[in-house]
């Protein structure tokens, strides 16, 4: 009876890992123990980069609409604030936006949400 081997599910397995290090300098793409390592090491880092873009762009738009809103005399804690008193739901991401590409629209949802600010 001949010996059965596990060589496709082995190539398989060993061409998966060289597949996801193409492009890599070296040995690092050739020789399937530094791929797998290298490929793992990537994935690592492309899972908390995808987490961090989500902060990153966060700051940004924080960033944007305190400096569109303090041309209008507010502070960024303040504006928030008065956006839940005022009942206006818009994320920050559109409040960004607005702040950048219409700021007569967004000077009009600050002086809105002024008149709800209690001092």
């Amino acid at each position: 009876m001949a010996k059965a081997t596990g060589q496709p599910n082995a190539r398989k397995k060993r061409k998966k890992w060289l597949k996801a290090a193409k492009g890599f300098y070296g040995g690092r793409h050739r020789l399937y123990r530094t791929a797998r390592e290298v490929s793992e090491r990537a994935l690592q880092f492309s899972y908390i980069g995808r987490k961090r873009k989500k902060r990153d762009f966060r700051r940004l738009w924080i960033a944007r609409i305190n400096a569109a809103v303090r041309e209008n005399g507010l502070k960024y804690s303040q504006f928030i604030h008065a956006l839940k008193l005022a009942n206006i739901h818009i994320d920050r991401k559109n409040l960004a936006e607005l702040a950048v590409r219409s700021p007569r629209s967004f000077q009009a949802i600050v002086e809105r949400a002024k008149t709800h600010i209690t001092q």
